[in-house]
């Protein structure tokens, strides 16, 4: 039998996403800042059966030694950008199926705001909404813009990550019992208050004491989405993490990545099958591979190798340009973005500086690189999965705008549709009410937590 794959969409709500491509006449650099176009993007996913849409955020942008390269603002680099929390009730307004996965930090937040913010837009889409926990990005400047002044390593901030995720669990599972909320006009009674219990938090990283105010919603707690893939973020994905996202690039690198996730899942005592592993992929797709090539060459053209630098020095902290092209990626040391830097060192410990910024120019954090015709598009995205054992591709932009998107649902869907690997048109029955998110990536489970989830063992008050 087929593997059934999770289709999603990665977007950031900036001009260019990722290496700047506004310029181009099939960029968005006139749309990314209007509702109407994400909207009607959301409208074509959902038509098409996809998943969930992907929104990384960062309230942070890139800056050597403290200080905002003019690359930055004039070529458009991650900056400006909006927050598109706010965006999501709308998107969900003007879509039945389609899923929501919203960026937001451990770091600058504070537990009780987030558990808010997700469990209002969870009951607002019928439990669409899923959340990509990040313990920091662009972190350096995301200190500066909120005043942060204690300075955690790379290792603390996924210590107080744990503190953080476990408040708000505190907060969607033990506050309200499931029969809480009566709304019982007859009596005068909206909630029992003996089925409230009041939330005790003491901890290293966090205090916090009340009672939830919003109700349990479809999904009680949001989809928990990692993409974490350093060694402690793995740690933290095969603890706490429903769906992992990785960038990978190779099938081994995948399989490697899958493989030690849900082996320490399992030895946290969950299924190995309750962590889907979701990578990103470039997709450039035309009716014939000599036509996808050319376009693919046509977007490498755009990505300028001053633009990578600038962007990797945002990411790690790193600015390569002042290093000798001959040191070693595994003799470099940060404690931002460990996650690149140990990708690098994991595909080739002998590669050098100066290869890193040739090959993220191109490659950037993306994932998989796949050109070609429909039929070598869906025969390299089945092999991946096969190969790899992930769960799903969550497809990046080519240009910026949604032509890339367009061309795979046009090419390429209605031959993975045909070889089984999606659902069928119309599974959604019009009469029925949409799946959550979570029945989405995990099918065969339901719209809460499963039991042999850690929230499950918890309990309103911490130890």
């Amino acid at each position: 039998m087929s593997t059934r794959i999770a289709l999603g969409v990665f977007e950031m709500m900036n001009p260019s996403n990722g290496m700047p491509t506004w310029t181009d006449p099939r960029g968005r650099g006139d749309d990314w800042d209007r509702l109407e176009y994400w909207i009607a993007l959301a409208r074509e996913l959902d038509a098409a059966g996809f998943d969930f849409l992907f929104f990384a955020d960062t309230y942070g942008y890139a800056t050597l030694e403290g200080i905002m390269p003019e690359q930055v603002a004039a070529h458009g680099i991650q900056f400006p950008a909006l927050d598109p929390m706010l965006a999501i009730a709308a998107l969900a307004r003007e879509t039945r199926d389609l899923g929501f996965v919203v960026t937001s930090p451990t770091t600058v937040e504070k537990p009780y705001a987030t558990a808010r913010r997700f469990a209002t837009l969870d009951r607002l889409t019928g439990g669409r909404i899923g959340w990509n926990i990040v313990t920091g990005s662009s972190q350096s400047t995301t200190d500066e813009l909120f005043g942060v002044t204690a300075q955690l390593s790379h290792d603390e901030r996924y210590d107080a990550a744990d503190d953080f995720l476990d408040t708000c669990l505190r907060y969607w599972e033990h506050s309200w019992d499931d029969d809480a909320e009566v709304r019982d006009r007859a009596r005068g009674v909206y909630a029992d208050p003996a089925k409230l219990h009041r939330v005790e938090v003491a901890g290293a990283h966090q205090r916090s004491r009340g009672v939830f105010a919003v109700p349990p919603t479809p999904q009680r707690t949001p989809v928990l989405f990692q993409a974490g893939t350093s060694d402690r973020g793995r740690a933290y994905a095969a603890r706490n993490a429903e769906a992992v996202f990785i960038q990978g690039q190779s099938i081994a690198s995948a399989a490697a990545h899958v493989a030690d996730i849900r082996a320490q899942a399992e030895k946290g005592g969950r299924a190995a099958r309750d962590v889907a592993v979701v990578t990103g992929a470039t997709v450039t797709v035309a009716p014939t591979s000599t036509e996808a090539h050319a376009l693919r060459t046509e977007y490498e053209r755009l990505l300028a190798l001053d633009d990578a630098a600038v962007m990797f020095a945002g990411i790690t902290g790193l600015d390569l340009t002042g290093l000798d092209p001959a040191t070693r990626v595994v003799d470099l040391h940060t404690d931002l973005g460990q996650t690149l830097v140990q990708r690098y060192a994991r595909q080739n410990p002998d590669m050098r500086v100066g290869e890193i910024l040739d090959s993220f120019r191109t490659r950037a954090i993306r994932g998989f690189q796949i050109t070609g015709s429909p039929v070598e598009v869906a025969d390299e995205i089945e092999a991946i999965v096969d190969g790899s054992g992930i769960d799903g591709i969550m497809l990046e932009p080519t240009f910026g705008g949604p032509h890339a998107y367009r061309a795979f649902i046009e090419l390429v869907v209605p031959i993975l549709r045909e070889r089984g690997r999606l659902d069928p048109p119309g599974t959604e029955d019009a009469e029925s009410s949409p799946r959550t998110l979570r029945e989405r990536i995990h099918p065969h489970g339901g719209p809460r937590l499963p039991d042999s989830h850690r929230a499950r063992r918890l309990s309103a008050r911490s130890k």
